[in-house]
């Protein structure tokens, strides 16, 4: 019998995109649900009823939460296409320290940039640069953050690029002048089908962030 696989998703969000990207390497069908964050789903609420959040993915019937979770999940359950973390486990764990300082303080210091103004978004800012010098610094002269091959560290990061115009208009700079080697990095990932068919347009992306914060 066939998998029946399901992912609970919002379109412009970076967790999600991280899902959508793992499953296209894997070369994975699935059923995609758009969940409506303002009003969710009742499978949704069931699915994750402790954080209620996307992305969740059922696999036939049972759901894994939390994107880097199930992103690890699919590389171990497909594990007959394409790896995404690396078979020794001090690299697997090295993958997974850098996955987690994305989510830590990539995300929350970019989530600043737009949601603050004045000497709080200055802050953020000079955050949001410390942690993109930091993650220059650990991708050095590899053309990935694992090395040759594209993998766990690149998923977890890559996605916030749709949100890279949001930063830039917001906090008035341009990454390419502050982080040159992100932009070659970013460049280099878009090459790979998986990730230029998963990740939304910058420019819808911030047209969706002035209608949200128009709402407020």
């Amino acid at each position: 019998m066939a998998d029946e696989i399901v992912l609970l998703d919002f379109w412009s969000s970076m967790f999600g995109m991280r899902v959508r990207i793992a499953l296209a390497e894997k070369g994975i069908k699935y059923q995609h649900k758009e969940e409506d964050l303002r009003n969710k789903s009742e499978l949704l609420l069931k699915m994750n009823p402790v954080h209620k959040k996307i992305p969740v993915l059922i696999h036939n019937g049972k759901p894994v939460c939390e994107s880097l979770i199930i992103v690890q999940y699919i590389d171990e359950v497909w594990n007959d296409k394409s790896p995404l973390l690396p078979s020794d486990p001090c690299q697997r764990a090295h993958a997974r320290f850098w996955a987690d300082f994305v989510d830590k303080k990539v995300y929350d210091a970019s989530r600043r940039v737009w949601t603050r103004k004045g000497e709080e978004q200055e802050a953020a800012k000079k955050d949001f640069f410390e942690s993109f010098k930091t993650l220059e610094g650990e991708l050095g002269k590899k053309p990935y953050f694992g090395g040759e091959t594209f993998g766990f560290v690149d998923i977890s990061l890559i996605t916030f690029y749709s949100w890279f115009y949001v930063y830039e208009t917001f906090g008035k700079f341009s990454m390419e002048a502050e982080c040159p080697k992100i932009i070659e990095w970013v460049k280099r990932c878009l090459q790979k089908e998986s990730v230029a068919k998963s990740l939304p347009d910058q420019k819808k992306v911030y047209e969706s962030v002035l209608e949200w914060l128009g709402r407020e």
